[in-house]
Order: structure tokens, then sequence, then C-alpha cells
């Protein structure tokens, strides 16, 4: 697999040039991104920039993490706190994004959607207001395990990391077999229309849109 030098800031514009150019077709009137990647890899660092620079290009944008949709802990933490098993697979809430989420900004949709819905510091609602993307607008959403769920993206990114790099950087070390079991089940450096490998958050590299 070939990879290129690039800058953030390139990859923001090349990536927000290529979604311009993107039709939804019987997807509806907006356009969904999915950004993925392990906590390490800083997903949202890059689905901020991209955000950025499809608004410069007049596209309205949301950018939502997948960190706003946890289920609550007494669900996470049913086989304890590092189970990783449960991170990989009961951690997030993928029934509440596709209804939050996904559904409004399907054909006929209101484009009413919730940026977040659990606060896992104080274990309750956010409560957070709904938003309205208008349509022609652009999800970009971010985190880790986004591939494999059948979410309706129009373009994916994986941001990895090499195994070792991987290690060195994650705090949390007992989640790295859930990342393990990822990539032997989903193999997100393969399927993602873009991957981007960031071992050297400075000096990232990438494939192009495949």
């Amino acid at each position: 697999m070939r990879l290129e030098p690039i800058t953030w800031e390139r990859l923001a514009d090349a990536l927000a040039a290529h979604v311009d150019g993107l039709d939804p077709g019987d997807g509806g009137p907006w356009l969904k991104v999915g950004v993925d990647g392990p906590p390490a890899a800083r997903p949202e660092e890059p689905a901020a920039l991209l955000g950025d620079a499809l608004r410069l290009r007049g596209r309205a944008v949301a950018v939502v993490g997948t960190g706003g949709f946890l289920r609550p802990a007494s669900l996470r933490y049913e086989y304890g706190k590092e189970d990783p098993d449960s991170y990989y697979s009961g951690w997030f809430d993928t029934g509440a994004l596709w209804r939050e989420v996904f559904a409004p900004l399907e054909p006929g949709g209101s484009g009413r959607i919730l940026p977040d819905l659990w606060d896992p510091v104080r274990d309750r609602a956010t409560r957070s207001p709904y938003t309205r993307l208008a349509p022609g607008g652009a999800l970009v959403l971010h985190g880790p395990f986004l591939l494999g769920h059948w979410f309706p993206f129009d373009l994916t990114v994986h941001v990895g990391l090499t195994r070792g790099a991987l290690a060195r950087r994650t705090a949390e070390r007992w989640t790295l077999p859930a990342f393990e079991r990822y990539d032997a089940e989903v193999a997100p450096a393969d399927t993602a229309d873009v991957l981007v490998r960031a071992d050297d958050p400075r000096h990232p590299a990438w494939t192009g849109i495949r």
C-alpha cells in the first residue's frame, strides 16, 4: 500500500473538494462523511478541519462525535470497567446514532439532528438542543469503530496507526484487544475510501481517495 506525505490542512482541502463533487443520489439532500480512528489517532482533529474546509466552500456542516453517544455506565460496565469486548460492541449507542443523527438525514427527513445524547462524566442525558442541518449540508461523524455498522456514509476516512504506534500512544491499554478485533473483523485500513497513517501526528501520510 503506497502512502504519500500530506499535511492535515491539505488533507482537509482535498477531502472537501471531493465531497463538493459528490452526488448524494438516493441518500437524500445531505452528504455524510465518517472519520474513523482510535482515540490515540485523534480523528476529531481532521474531522474539525474538514468541517472548516467545507464551510469555507459555503456548505452547512454538522461535526458530531460518537463520544457524545455513549451508553449509560450501567450498560458500558456490565462486565467490568476494562472489558475490551464491551468497549468494542457495547459502549457506543449505535441505535441512538441511527435514530438521532442518520434517520433525520434520510430522504424526506427533517434535517433535525441531535449533536450529542449522553454525558459520560455525569452519566446522564446532556439535554442538548436539536440542530437543523440545511439541505445540501454535510454531516461529519468522527470516532472509533465507525465502519461495519452499515452507516450510510458517502465518504469514509480511516485515521490509523501501526500496531506499535497504537500501543505507545494509547493510555487505556486494556482497549488494545478491541482495536485488534476491529482490524481483524472489519479491516478499516482496506475498506475505508481514504486511509491516513498518523504514526507521527506532525507528518501524516495518505493513500489518496480510492
